[in-house]
């Protein structure tokens, strides 16, 4: 995996610029995310109660770190009706892998670039 293969679901210039574009900061920032993500993921159905809370807190991990489509999505989700969620959940779902390859693409880039030094 390499930076080439972001997508663009992730607006890294984003969180450079709110980084400072600390490596070390972002690295961190980063692997934060995916720890949200890995959390939360399992509550992405409307089977449980906790749905809303799960796409809260995935809305704001994504817009922390630039995924706007991410967090757009568990917007839409977690103030929509029960009618209609489980379609919007998956959507969340389909989101948060697109930012999430683009997050290991980067996070692979960052640790090339302190290999080079």
């Amino acid at each position: 995996m390499a930076l080439r293969d972001v997508t663009g679901a992730v607006d890294f210039a984003y969180l450079e610029s709110y980084t400072m574009n600390d490596a070390v900061v972002m690295e961190e920032v980063l692997h934060l995310f995916q720890q949200q993500c890995e959390l939360w993921t399992p509550l992405l159905t409307t089977s449980h109660d906790g749905w809303r809370d799960a796409a809260h807190t995935i809305k704001g991990a994504a817009a922390g770190i630039g995924a706007g489509l991410l967090a757009a999505a568990a917007e839409m989700a977690e103030r929509s009706e029960a009618a209609g969620a489980e379609l919007r959940l998956e959507k969340v779902k389909t989101a948060m892998n697109e930012a999430l390859h683009d997050v290991a693409a980067y996070l692979h880039e960052l640790q090339l670039r302190s290999l080079r030094g």
